[in-house]
């Protein structure tokens, strides 16, 4: 991995997190997600004519993504109605590149180098340990909240090795990219529909400026994150996104007050060196 293609990576993930910190609006968790997905899609719409119509063969891995994305939803919303999203979240996230890790060596028979495996080991366990700050204990998730997360974790790894390999077979990232997010946002809407009726529409219009806020800074940073997967091997940087969890346990300390714990003075550690051990693998 470049060091500009690492740098690029530590952006989007600062980018993921801030998005996270900024979803405010006063909607469910199922229509903000939607609203997000629409606000992806809308903007992702205006760059169609510019960028090539996906080749036979890349549709596949279009159709695919959108389903894990579906599925990557769905659960993570099960996960939040289970149990606490400070601890569900992290855990979907610290084990979804550790799968990736596995999925890509059967997939695309991508094996990352020794550093490299250290540097996802170190970040994964480091993530893990933020989803336990604060003095709370593995005990305290019930099985139906580690089944949602790590089920989660199942659907972002599969949708991770769709859309690096979707990309790299594609005639740019930025066209995989934007024909990616305008379908996922098409079926969003018809679920939202389906499940939500009519009504809600009137419901996001009225949020509209978050959906594009929290959609164009989600959809760069996904972009950033699938074009790095076409310049660099796909777990690695998998693994090196999920520092937004990082980014986001500084914002909830410096900007909201929130104490550094001994677990998360470890949790930091973890991943600091998890991260230095990608840069040097």
């Amino acid at each position: 991995m470049t060091l500009f293609v690492f740098l690029a990576v530590l952006v989007a993930a600062a980018m993921h997190a801030i998005w996270n910190a900024l979803v405010k609006v006063h909607l469910d968790r199922f229509l903000s997600i939607t609203l997000m997905t629409l606000g992806m899609g809308g903007v992702a719409l205006l760059a169609l004519p510019f960028v090539d119509v996906p080749k036979s063969e890349v549709w596949p891995y279009i159709i695919a993504s959108v389903i894990f994305h579906m599925g990557y939803r769905t659960f993570l919303i099960g996960a939040y109605k289970a149990g606490d999203f400070a601890q569900t979240y992290p855990l979907a996230r610290g084990a979804a590149p550790l799968l990736a890790a596995l999925g890509g060596i059967v997939v695309v028979a991508e094996v990352p180098a020794p550093l490299a495996i250290l540097g996802i080991v170190l970040l994964s366990a480091g993530t893990l340990v933020l989803s336990f700050r604060g003095g709370a204990h593995l005990e305290r998730l019930n099985l139906r909240a580690v089944g949602f997360a790590l089920g989660t974790s199942i659907f972002i790894a599969g949708y991770t090795l769709s859309d690096g390999s979707g990309a790299r077979l594609a005639a740019t990232a930025s066209s995989y990219a934007a024909w990616l997010f305008v379908c996922d946002a098409a079926w969003a809407l018809v679920l939202c529909l389906t499940f939500r009726g009519p009504k809600a529409l009137p419901v996001l219009a009225r949020d509209w400026k978050a959906g594009v806020y929290t959609g164009v800074l989600s959809g760069a940073a996904y972009w950033i994150v699938m074009w790095a997967m076409t310049k660099a091997p796909i777990a690695s940087v998998a693994a090196l996104r999920e520092t937004s969890i990082l980014f986001a346990m500084m914002i909830s300390v410096f900007a909201l007050g929130e104490k550094m714990t001994a677990w998360r003075g470890a949790a930091v550690l973890s991943i600091v060196a998890g991260v230095v051990a990608l840069r040097l693998g």
